[in-house]
């Protein structure tokens, strides 16, 4: 029975996000055709940030369901489609303060040409910074910084894995440099990077 009630769920989503879609097709259609080029191009950003969407939520299918002992809130999960500058973002967060794993995955993000640049040249960007340093995670050149609180003496790890178009970042509150790191080979980074680009 619950599958099958998933079932229609999701075939009822799809059916809306079709209708929704082909509604802004025939939009964008008639306004190119009328000439109104503005409400044209506005059609088609709705097509786009739809799809984003429909994307990151197949990304987060993909995402897992634990993160060490840590479990995703799923109702937390959030997903949205060309605001600003950036296309797609997916945001997931594991366990509870003061224990918490966070990903963040972000398309056309601006941080991506500088963190290629700051990879492709290693020792001009973190030689002189002993809480940052390059890592290869599941094949990708990414970058970690840690931070060490000072009130609580507890550190904190951030992980910035660049591919294609596509950032993501990994953050984990009270950790260790094994842990993120074995937190990020959890998540499946290749297919993320062909369903986001």
């Amino acid at each position: 029975m619950k599958k099958y009630f998933t079932f229609i769920i999701l075939s009822v989503s799809v059916s809306a996000f079709a209708q929704d879609f082909d509604k802004n097709m025939a939009t964008a259609k008639a306004s190119y055709s009328s000439g109104n080029l503005e409400d044209a191009r506005f059609a088609m950003e709705q097509m786009l940030r739809d799809l984003d969407v429909m994307i990151g939520k197949e990304i987060l299918k993909m995402l897992p369901a634990k993160m060490g002992t840590l479990s995703a809130n799923v109702a937390d999960d959030n997903v949205t489609g060309g605001t600003g500058i950036a296309g797609l973002f997916v945001h997931r967060t594991y366990g509870v303060p003061p224990k918490m794993v966070v990903i963040d995955i972000m398309n056309n993000s601006p941080l991506i040409s500088s963190l290629n640049a700051l990879l492709s040249m290693p020792m001009m960007g973190m030689g002189g910074d002993p809480n940052q340093k390059q890592v290869k995670v599941q094949g990708y050149k990414s970058i970690l910084r840690k931070n060490q609180n000072t009130e609580t003496g507890k550190t904190d790890y951030e992980l910035q894995v660049p591919f294609n178009n596509t950032l993501l970042t990994l953050k984990a509150d009270d950790t260790n440099e094994a842990e993120i790191l074995n937190f990020a080979n959890l998540i499946p980074l290749p297919k993320i990077a062909q369903v986001a680009q």
